[in-house]
């Protein structure tokens, strides 16, 4: 199964969480928030299929996940979690630890905010740039 969302870059994107990934459906963004990537997104958790939902809260589940902006492409992985609530009306996160909120999607991830190439996150700080968020899951 795949998923894809749809964001759009802001200004004061900075990528440089070390624990964390971000997309929201809101559209303003402050400086601190420094995991968050994209802005105006198309889904947030609780806006997912129940069919992924369910994969998505497999303990078993591996997922892997690809940012795609202009010809840049990042991608890292990371696992379900049967304690996922994956309910928050905004935001999606996904993140290296276990931590579960309404906000998480995965946990366990490879990879973090601060490894997005920067030439991506250049690219992001412009708000007309869009970028696809895709979710891949067996």
């Amino acid at each position: 199964m795949n998923f894809e969302i749809q964001f759009f870059g802001h200004k004061n994107i900075r990528s440089n969480h070390q624990k964390t990934i971000e997309i929201t459906k809101d559209t303003h963004l402050t400086p601190s928030g420094d995991c968050i990537i994209g802005v105006n997104a198309t889904y947030g958790c609780a806006d997912l299929p129940v069919s992924l939902k369910e994969k998505l809260k497999d303990s078993n589940s591996k997922v892997k996940f690809s940012i795609k902006v202009a010809e840049h492409e990042f991608n890292l992985e990371g696992m379900g979690n049967e304690k996922l609530i994956l309910t928050h009306t905004n935001d999606i996160v996904i993140r290296k630890s276990q931590f579960v909120c309404p906000r998480t999607l995965a946990v366990k991830c490879n990879k973090s905010s601060d490894l997005i190439p920067r030439e991506m996150i250049s690219l992001l700080q412009d708000p007309r740039t869009k970028g696809t968020f895709t979710i891949m899951i067996d």
